[in-house]
């Protein structure tokens, strides 16, 4: 079965053996997108998450039939190498990556923070965030970053 997806601003079709497959695998396996990554597979770690309609979703299980005409945004689509987004910018300016697991979900669950709060407070930021994990202790770099970001972000 093929599926349609609109990722990134660009159509594609994705092969499935199954519609109940994880939305994450369609976008790592059948578009290579790197952004998304596998973390827990149980929603509880953050760091699969990406955009559907500008909503924050755990895409490791979030089956990809349900996606439908929705818009899908992964951490590829927020910016690019040469014209990163302010989030991506702020967290190379606060060198607020370590290992660099957690921060895929914790730029895309910042994002959408931001896009509903342009000026959140450290406890909104952390609050946000609560439900992404990271093991390296980069928490108050990330929540810098995410200020930092709240500042040029319109």
């Amino acid at each position: 079965m093929k599926v349609t997806l609109t990722v990134n601003g660009k159509t594609s079709d994705v092969d499935l053996d199954d519609p109940a497959m994880p939305l994450l695998y369609a976008l790592r396996d059948g578009l290579a997108l790197k952004g998304p990554r596998f973390g827990c597979g149980l929603a509880q770690c953050g760091a699969c998450t990406v955009h559907i309609d500008g909503q924050a979703v755990r895409s490791c299980v979030y089956p990809v039939s349900s996606v439908g005409k929705g818009k899908v945004i992964t951490l590829e689509g927020l910016g690019s190498p040469e014209h990163p987004h302010a989030l991506q910018q702020a967290f190379i300016d606060e060198q607020a990556v370590q290992c660099g697991y957690c921060i895929n979900g914790m730029i895309m669950q910042a994002a959408a923070l931001l896009r509903t709060n342009k000026k959140p407070s450290e406890d909104e930021i952390k609050a946000a965030l609560a439900g992404n994990l990271c093991r390296c202790g980069t928490h108050l770099r990330i929540v810098r970053a995410i200020r930092r970001a709240s500042a040029t972000v319109a």
